[in-house]
């Protein structure tokens, strides 16, 4: 409801223009002041969208409490109230920003028509504000589906370039030529904590979040200047850890990447950190890759790099008996050689992400493979291990039986028809019921693009459509096909029509400058 506030030192002038405001616009609220002192009281404690202020009043005149009042209410309008002699002071509340002015005295329908034409202009500025907010809600939800699909493709998969620039532009994070990436181990029944862990993250403006999924939540980092990257990661992961209360952080562990000079190398940095976050029951909850003894140029460190490039080809192959011997084999050796136990594990756990990575890479949803406990023997981690190879193998058999041939064109046809929506990856597992990165991937090797580039064509094809209609503005079809700000618009149908919209309408229709 709109607020008035009636300003005469006259009560018979106001009570008689209170009657006919209550009369003609009933849904008004009315307050009434005697002088410009009390005027500028009320703005504060009334909150008055609309003031009818009369000129020539004792003490502080109308002129000086519209002055008063616009300082610290800019928002608020005004209507002069005044006889013929004081019009040279309306000129002068013109001036200050006053909306209109009401001669003493006055018909009753010059009253209304005044006072009806800016209490219009004040409800359309609140719907203009009100879609301004509801467009700047959907946009902070836009962008943090954005925000896990980048993770989810840069880990996993690959985001286009053009895109990547774009949607990184839309984020309010400032990415550096160094970063690296957190893994964060939520306890079961902590989930709802994401959001707490997200906030932490976004005060630093430093870092992305991934998904939660499995338990597992990922986080890319991005270095901050005058910082070295050991503090900056260590005082991270003890404000995260922070969230959870004290009797609630068994079971939480954030596990540290290396830093990597670009965005290209940034799934090493994850496999570090998955590795780092394997043992959670470490009385520190949190470890740097850098931390863990490792055994780089040695036998047994060569001997799992040369397993891990065999990994590729036995997959497809589906060669799971051979996979199993060999990884027997590389612990059989390691025992041998006697190697210190929790190392041993370290590289088994190594090679088992690099066969997880293969089958992310092929579209295939596993959980990641990870130790729940310190093996204490030998015989122990060949028990574990083998306890989680079976569940990547029965995770690559489900795959291939549940999938279903016509996968792809249910995708298809569902961002066809939908593209005015804001779909992501996740939006698109639960429609089929795969996982957000064996549709990415699958896009990519039947129809050869990222479902980014699809999503994007579909709205730019319906973007030309309307285009055709003269009649549509540029942010009426902005928002239509499914974006939020015209110039991200803009910039996307550049991009694919090498023309701004508006210059492809011009074309379109025949106009000339």
């Amino acid at each position: 409801m709109i607020k008035l506030l009636i300003v005469d030192d006259e009560q018979i002038e106001r009570e008689g223009m209170k009657t006919i405001l209550d009369r003609s616009f009933p849904d008004l609220i009315v307050e009434q002041a005697n002088n410009g002192y009390k005027a500028v009281e009320l703005a504060s404690s009334f909150e008055p969208d609309l003031v009818l202020m009369d000129i020539q009043m004792p003490g502080m005149n109308g002129l000086e409490a519209v002055e008063e009042i616009l300082v610290d209410y800019p928002h608020i309008k005004f209507i002069m109230v005044t006889a013929f002699d004081t019009f040279n002071y309306v000129q002068s509340a013109l001036k200050l920003g006053a909306k209109d002015y009401i001669l003493k005295p006055s018909k009753v329908s010059e009253i209304r028509a005044t006072v009806g034409k800016v209490l219009k202009e004040i409800e359309e500025e609140r719907e203009l504000q009100a879609e301004s907010n509801t467009q700047r809600e959907m946009l902070q939800r836009t962008l943090a589906l954005v925000e896990t699909d980048i993770v989810t493709q840069l880990l996993f998969d690959h985001v286009h370039e053009v895109h990547l620039s774009m949607l990184m532009e839309m984020l309010d994070i400032r990415a550096t030529s160094e970063v690296f990436v957190m893994n964060v181990v939520v306890p079961t029944g902590m989930e709802h904590l994401y959001t707490r862990i997200k906030e932490k993250v976004r005060k630093t403006k430093s870092g992305w979040m991934g998904a939660l999924y499995d338990g597992q939540l990922p986080i890319i980092i991005f270095r901050e200047e005058g910082q070295s990257y050991r503090t900056q990661a260590i005082s991270l992961a003890r404000d995260i850890l922070l969230v959870g209360n004290a009797e609630q952080k068994a079971g939480w562990f954030i596990g540290i990447g290396n830093d990597c000079s670009s965005l290209e190398e940034i799934r090493q940095s994850y496999q570090e950190a998955s590795i780092a976050s394997s043992n959670t029951t470490l009385p520190v909850k949190y470890r740097l890759y850098q931390d863990i003894p490792v055994l780089k140029g040695t036998d047994s460190w060569q001997r799992a790099k040369n397993l891990k490039k065999e990994f590729s080809d036995q997959v497809r192959l589906r060669q799971w008996d051979q996979i199993k011997s060999n990884i027997s084999h590389l612990i059989q050796a390691y025992e041998m050689e006697d190697v210190q136990m929790q190392q041993a594990q370290q590289l088994v756990l190594d090679v088992l992400w690099s066969l997880w990575s293969i089958m992310g890479e092929m579209g295939i949803e596993t959980a990641t493979p990870i130790y729940n406990y310190q093996a204490p023997n030998y015989r122990q981690l060949r028990s574990e291990t083998t306890n989680l190879l079976i569940d990547i193998k029965n995770s690559y058999d489900n795959h291939f039986k549940n999938l279903e041939a016509n996968t792809i064109h249910q995708i298809k046809q569902y961002i066809m028809e939908n593209s005015q929506q804001n779909i992501s990856l996740e939006t698109l597992s639960n429609k089929v019921g795969l996982s957000p990165i064996y549709i990415s991937k699958l896009f990519k090797e039947k129809l050869g693009i990222n479902y980014i580039d699809f999503l994007t064509e579909c709205r730019i094809e319906k973007a030309k459509k309307m285009l055709a209609d003269p009649e549509k503005s540029i942010k009426e079809i902005t928002l239509e096909v499914g974006y939020h700000e015209p110039n991200y618009f803009s910039k996307v149908f550049k991009k694919m029509c090498n023309s701004t919209p508006r210059e492809f309408r011009k074309t379109l229709l025949g106009l000339k400058d």
